[in-house]
């Protein structure tokens, strides 16, 4: 039995699902290759190989595509699709992007042995838009890297000098993009820091195209972008954080979450998609079209000395729950019945 991944994610920095990929064939390369790009592709160039050289490059066996994306002319495959933001959230993406995505997803869906998606909301978004058999669909949640623990206050120091954050600071990570809600998320802060003018809000995250030409300040001095951080310092600057904030209008998982929970850091985060799934009571759920609720869960966090110290234990205890071990032996699995199937 032969099974080849689709490395496209090898050329691509490292965000929510090349973070998947990456755990995920760590602890599975015992048992199939890896096929990546020889230079880094993106965009078009990244599709153009997917469709025509993988395939060519394949000798035989089953295909696995981590990264929500695979060649339509290999039905002998697995794709893990993430989420259905292409369709739900379109125009958070340039029109050619959802265009082809629309086209691409529902037929790759369709071709593909098994469909692993990362959630129920996911799974049923999935099958709600591209008609397949519910016995094709697993779910299969994400992990949590072990690099994301509490870190010493030594460390957290350290990092907060070198990357210049404010103390104390509220943490929101994630791309930033249309779906994250930011625009909601610094009405809030700037209805929380009109009240409370000591803390500061960190945005980590690499900017979008759509954000490019935004100041995603607001012109607020209390808020800072502090861009995209490597994950060698990430778990220090979500420790660092007195809680972290998610006000996302859509989720797949939810990683950042799930991260910051694994960190000892308190939680705010929407209550809708795949969040209030993934945190359920770990965190203070909020409603992330309203700006008001947004800040009123961040005063509330702030301030309650005793909702911080639950919230931060349940958030361990329920970070413990998804580990990439886990994952990766329930995806061997998957792709172990798809490889021997016929």
């Amino acid at each position: 039995m032969h099974i080849t991944v689709n490395g496209r994610f090898m050329s691509q920095r490292v965000t929510g699902v090349q973070r998947y990929a990456r755990e995920l064939t760590c602890r599975l390369t015992d048992n199939f290759s890896v096929v990546s790009p020889r230079a880094a592709t993106r965009g078009v160039r990244g599709h153009l190989w997917e469709q025509s050289v993988l395939p060519l490059r394949l000798r035989g066996g089953l295909l696995w595509s981590p990264c929500n994306t695979g060649p339509l002319s290999v039905c002998k495959q697995v794709v893990t699709i993430h989420d259905c933001g292409f369709f739900d959230q379109a125009r958070c993406f340039s029109p050619q992007f959802a265009r082809w995505y629309q086209w691409l997803i529902p037929r790759l869906a369709r071709r593909a042995r098994k469909i692993i998606t990362v959630s129920e909301f996911s799974r049923r978004r999935l099958l709600e838009l591209t008609g397949v058999d519910e016995n094709r669909v697993v779910v299969i949640p994400n992990g949590v890297g072990r690099q994301f623990v509490a870190v010493d206050p030594e460390r957290q120091a350290e990092v907060r000098r070198r990357l210049r954050l404010p103390s104390p600071y509220v943490l929101s990570v994630g791309s930033l993009e249309p779906r994250k809600n930011l625009p909601r998320l610094l009405e809030a802060w700037r209805q929380l820091s009109a009240k409370d003018r000591h803390l500061s809000l960190v945005l980590v995250g690499a900017s979008g195209q759509q954000f490019q030409s935004i100041d995603l300040t607001g012109n607020m001095p209390s808020v800072m972008t502090a861009g995209y951080v490597s994950d060698e310092d990430l778990p220090a600057v979500y420790s660092g954080a007195q809680l972290f904030v998610y006000p996302s209008l859509y989720e797949g998982f939810g990683l950042p979450v799930l991260e910051a929970m694994a960190c000892g850091t308190p939680v705010v985060c929407s209550q809708i998609t795949a969040l209030a799934e993934v945190v359920q009571d770990a965190g203070l759920l909020v409603d992330p079209y309203d700006p008001a609720a947004i800040s009123a869960g961040i005063r509330r966090v702030v301030e309650d000395e005793s909702l911080r110290a639950g919230l931060r234990q349940r958030g361990l205890d329920r970070a413990r729950e998804y580990t990439w071990d886990r994952a990766a032996r329930a995806t061997w699995q998957v792709l172990h019945a798809a490889a021997e199937s016929n």
